[in-house]
Protein backbone atom coordinates (compact mmCIF):
# COMPACT_ATOMS: atom_id res chain seq x y z
CA UNK A 1 0.00 0.00 0.00
CA UNK A 2 1.29 3.55 -0.65
CA UNK A 3 3.54 4.85 2.01
CA UNK A 4 4.29 1.12 3.45
CA UNK A 5 1.31 1.26 5.44
CA UNK A 6 -0.61 -1.81 6.73
CA UNK A 7 -4.41 -1.68 6.44
CA UNK A 8 -5.72 -1.51 9.77
CA UNK A 9 -9.13 -3.59 10.37
CA UNK A 10 -11.93 -1.30 12.12
CA UNK A 11 -14.10 -2.46 14.97
CA UNK A 12 -16.37 -4.86 14.30
CA UNK A 13 -19.95 -4.14 16.36
CA UNK A 14 -22.09 -6.35 17.86
CA UNK A 15 -24.83 -4.41 17.82
CA UNK A 16 -27.97 -5.20 15.43
CA UNK A 17 -28.69 -1.98 13.18
CA UNK A 18 -31.58 0.05 13.93
CA UNK A 19 -34.13 2.31 12.47
CA UNK A 20 -32.17 4.47 9.85
CA UNK A 21 -28.91 1.91 10.28
CA UNK A 22 -30.52 -0.77 8.31
CA UNK A 23 -29.58 0.13 4.99
CA UNK A 24 -31.29 -1.92 2.91
CA UNK A 25 -34.37 -1.48 0.08
CA UNK A 26 -36.76 -4.23 1.51
CA UNK A 27 -37.34 -6.06 4.90
CA UNK A 28 -39.27 -8.96 6.14
CA UNK A 29 -41.28 -7.51 9.10
CA UNK A 30 -42.25 -9.05 12.18
CA UNK A 31 -44.64 -7.01 14.54
CA UNK A 32 -43.88 -6.65 18.52
CA UNK A 33 -45.97 -9.78 19.33
CA UNK A 34 -43.96 -11.74 17.19
CA UNK A 35 -46.76 -11.44 14.16
CA UNK A 36 -45.48 -11.96 10.41
CA UNK A 37 -46.20 -9.00 8.51
CA UNK A 38 -44.41 -9.89 5.14
CA UNK A 39 -42.08 -8.07 3.16
CA UNK A 40 -42.17 -4.52 3.06
CA UNK A 41 -40.10 -1.38 2.08
CA UNK A 42 -37.75 -0.50 4.54
CA UNK A 43 -39.43 3.06 4.25
CA UNK A 44 -42.57 1.51 5.22
CA UNK A 45 -41.01 -0.38 8.19
CA UNK A 46 -39.69 2.70 9.55
CA UNK A 47 -42.94 4.96 9.13
CA UNK A 48 -45.03 2.08 11.31
CA UNK A 49 -42.22 1.92 13.80
CA UNK A 50 -42.24 5.90 14.22
CA UNK A 51 -46.20 5.03 14.60
CA UNK A 52 -45.71 2.71 16.84
CA UNK A 53 -43.25 4.75 19.26
CA UNK A 54 -41.04 1.50 18.59
CA UNK A 55 -37.70 0.89 16.78
CA UNK A 56 -36.97 -1.36 14.11
CA UNK A 57 -34.36 -4.08 14.61
CA UNK A 58 -32.61 -5.87 11.70
CA UNK A 59 -32.85 -9.23 13.51
CA UNK A 60 -31.31 -11.97 10.87
CA UNK A 61 -29.47 -9.57 8.72
CA UNK A 62 -27.97 -12.67 6.62
CA UNK A 63 -31.67 -13.42 5.58
CA UNK A 64 -32.78 -12.72 2.32
CA UNK A 65 -34.69 -10.67 2.56
CA UNK A 66 -33.43 -9.57 6.16
CA UNK A 67 -35.77 -10.17 8.59
CA UNK A 68 -36.68 -6.87 11.26
CA UNK A 69 -38.59 -6.58 14.11
CA UNK A 70 -40.31 -3.53 15.68
CA UNK A 71 -39.83 -3.59 19.75
CA UNK A 72 -38.66 -1.20 22.56
CA UNK A 73 -34.69 -1.95 21.22
CA UNK A 74 -33.73 0.44 25.14
CA UNK A 75 -35.86 -2.28 27.14
CA UNK A 76 -35.03 -5.54 25.03
CA UNK A 77 -31.50 -4.34 25.82
CA UNK A 78 -31.71 -3.99 29.70
CA UNK A 79 -34.07 -7.31 29.60
CA UNK A 80 -30.92 -8.82 28.42
CA UNK A 81 -28.40 -7.64 30.22
CA UNK A 82 -30.69 -9.03 33.53
CA UNK A 83 -30.79 -12.57 32.03
CA UNK A 84 -27.19 -12.97 31.16
CA UNK A 85 -26.40 -11.57 34.61
CA UNK A 86 -28.52 -14.04 36.37
CA UNK A 87 -27.40 -16.92 34.00
CA UNK A 88 -23.87 -16.44 35.14
CA UNK A 89 -25.26 -16.08 38.53
CA UNK A 90 -26.77 -19.38 38.51
CA UNK A 91 -23.52 -20.99 37.01
CA UNK A 92 -21.81 -23.00 39.60
CA UNK A 93 -17.78 -23.23 39.35
CA UNK A 94 -16.71 -26.19 39.84
CA UNK A 95 -14.42 -27.29 42.32
CA UNK A 96 -11.47 -30.07 42.40
CA UNK A 97 -11.41 -31.16 46.10
CA UNK A 98 -8.57 -33.70 46.91
CA UNK A 99 -8.24 -36.27 49.75
CA UNK A 100 -4.94 -38.21 50.42
CA UNK A 101 -4.27 -41.88 51.46
CA UNK A 102 -1.58 -44.31 52.26
CA UNK A 103 -1.19 -47.52 50.42
CA UNK A 104 -1.62 -49.20 53.78
CA UNK A 105 -4.25 -47.18 55.32
CA UNK A 106 -6.70 -48.83 57.87
CA UNK A 107 -10.03 -49.58 57.31
CA UNK A 108 -11.08 -46.56 59.80
CA UNK A 109 -9.54 -43.96 58.17
CA UNK A 110 -10.34 -45.50 54.53
CA UNK A 111 -13.91 -45.45 56.32
CA UNK A 112 -13.55 -41.59 56.71
CA UNK A 113 -11.53 -40.45 53.85
CA UNK A 114 -14.79 -42.23 51.42
CA UNK A 115 -16.89 -40.80 53.29
CA UNK A 116 -15.37 -37.45 52.28
CA UNK A 117 -15.10 -38.54 48.90
CA UNK A 118 -18.86 -39.15 48.77
CA UNK A 119 -19.82 -35.83 49.95
CA UNK A 120 -17.44 -33.81 47.62
CA UNK A 121 -19.12 -36.11 44.99
CA UNK A 122 -22.99 -34.94 46.43
CA UNK A 123 -21.87 -31.85 46.13
CA UNK A 124 -21.00 -31.72 42.57
CA UNK A 125 -17.34 -31.37 43.21
CA UNK A 126 -14.33 -33.19 41.55
CA UNK A 127 -12.32 -35.07 43.63
CA UNK A 128 -8.64 -35.55 43.03
CA UNK A 129 -7.05 -38.91 44.87
CA UNK A 130 -3.63 -38.77 46.11
CA UNK A 131 -2.03 -42.25 46.82
CA UNK A 132 1.59 -41.05 48.66
CA UNK A 133 4.33 -43.92 48.75
CA UNK A 134 7.02 -43.49 50.67
CA UNK A 135 10.42 -45.44 51.39
CA UNK A 136 9.60 -49.06 50.31
CA UNK A 137 5.95 -48.47 49.24
CA UNK A 138 7.90 -47.06 46.06
CA UNK A 139 8.67 -50.13 44.68
CA UNK A 140 4.65 -51.36 45.41
CA UNK A 141 2.59 -49.64 43.16
CA UNK A 142 0.47 -52.31 42.68
CA UNK A 143 -1.00 -51.35 46.25
CA UNK A 144 -1.53 -47.86 45.48
CA UNK A 145 -3.60 -48.94 42.21
CA UNK A 146 -5.26 -51.19 43.78
CA UNK A 147 -6.46 -49.15 46.19
CA UNK A 148 -7.26 -46.66 43.99
CA UNK A 149 -9.72 -48.83 41.82
CA UNK A 150 -11.39 -50.10 45.44
CA UNK A 151 -12.38 -46.59 46.07
CA UNK A 152 -13.58 -45.57 42.29
CA UNK A 153 -16.00 -49.19 43.14
CA UNK A 154 -17.51 -47.98 46.47
CA UNK A 155 -18.33 -44.39 45.07
CA UNK A 156 -19.29 -45.11 41.59
CA UNK A 157 -23.16 -44.55 42.06
CA UNK A 158 -22.13 -40.99 43.00
CA UNK A 159 -19.00 -40.92 40.18
CA UNK A 160 -17.35 -41.70 37.62
CA UNK A 161 -13.23 -42.11 37.11
CA UNK A 162 -12.51 -39.12 34.61
CA UNK A 163 -8.55 -39.73 34.78
CA UNK A 164 -7.43 -42.88 35.14
CA UNK A 165 -4.58 -43.35 37.68
CA UNK A 166 -1.00 -42.42 37.06
CA UNK A 167 2.59 -42.32 39.11
CA UNK A 168 3.14 -38.71 39.42
CA UNK A 169 6.88 -38.83 40.75
CA UNK A 170 6.45 -40.64 44.08
CA UNK A 171 2.45 -40.41 44.03
CA UNK A 172 0.28 -41.77 42.29
CA UNK A 173 -2.84 -39.68 41.25
CA UNK A 174 -7.14 -40.44 39.86
CA UNK A 175 -9.72 -38.06 39.45
CA UNK A 176 -13.15 -38.86 39.79
CA UNK A 177 -15.76 -36.66 38.76
CA UNK A 178 -19.63 -36.25 40.24
CA UNK A 179 -22.56 -37.45 37.88
CA UNK A 180 -24.72 -34.85 38.84
CA UNK A 181 -23.91 -30.92 38.30
CA UNK A 182 -22.84 -28.72 40.76
CA UNK A 183 -25.92 -26.36 40.19
CA UNK A 184 -27.90 -29.19 40.42
CA UNK A 185 -26.24 -30.06 43.62
CA UNK A 186 -27.16 -26.50 44.78
CA UNK A 187 -30.74 -26.36 43.82
CA UNK A 188 -31.09 -29.66 45.59
CA UNK A 189 -29.51 -28.03 49.19
CA UNK A 190 -31.54 -24.80 48.62
CA UNK A 191 -35.40 -27.21 48.48
CA UNK A 192 -33.83 -29.22 51.58
CA UNK A 193 -32.94 -26.12 53.77
CA UNK A 194 -36.67 -24.87 52.38
CA UNK A 195 -37.97 -28.47 53.82
CA UNK A 196 -35.86 -28.17 56.83
CA UNK A 197 -37.25 -24.49 57.55
CA UNK A 198 -41.52 -25.02 56.81
CA UNK A 199 -41.74 -27.00 60.10
CA UNK A 200 -40.26 -24.56 62.22
CA UNK A 201 -41.75 -21.43 60.77
CA UNK A 202 -45.27 -23.29 61.47
CA UNK A 203 -44.25 -24.01 64.95
CA UNK A 204 -43.40 -20.57 65.47
CA UNK A 205 -47.18 -19.60 64.09
CA UNK A 206 -48.81 -22.09 66.36
CA UNK A 207 -46.92 -21.19 69.38
CA UNK A 208 -47.68 -17.50 68.80
CA UNK A 209 -51.14 -18.06 68.24
CA UNK A 210 -51.30 -19.99 71.29
CA UNK A 211 -49.70 -17.00 73.18
CA UNK A 212 -52.60 -14.74 71.85
CA UNK A 213 -55.65 -14.81 75.02
CA UNK A 214 -59.19 -15.79 72.91
CA UNK A 215 -61.75 -12.82 73.01
CA UNK A 216 -63.47 -12.56 76.53
CA UNK A 217 -60.30 -15.02 77.79
CA UNK A 218 -58.26 -13.34 80.48
CA UNK A 219 -61.15 -10.80 81.45
CA UNK A 220 -61.94 -10.89 85.30
CA UNK A 221 -65.30 -11.34 86.29
CA UNK A 222 -66.90 -8.40 88.04
CA UNK A 223 -67.50 -9.11 92.06
CA UNK A 224 -70.23 -7.43 94.10
CA UNK A 225 -69.55 -5.40 96.74
CA UNK A 226 -71.75 -4.63 100.15
CA UNK A 227 -72.81 -1.21 98.74
CA UNK A 228 -74.06 -2.90 95.41
CA UNK A 229 -75.53 -5.52 97.31
CA UNK A 230 -77.44 -2.82 99.41
CA UNK A 231 -79.12 -0.97 96.17
CA UNK A 232 -80.41 -4.10 94.76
Amino acid sequence: MPGGRKAQGGHISVEPRINERIRVPEVRLVGPNGEQVGIVALGDALRLAQESDLDLVEVAPTARPPVAKLMDYGKFKYESALKARESRKNQAQTVIKEIKLRPKIDPHDYGTKKGHVERFLRQGDKVKVTIMFRGREQSRPELGFRLLQRLAADVEELGFVESQPKQDGRNMIMVIGPHRRKSDAKADRSAQHGDRAAPRQRAARNSAAAAQPADGAGQAEPQSTPEAEAQA
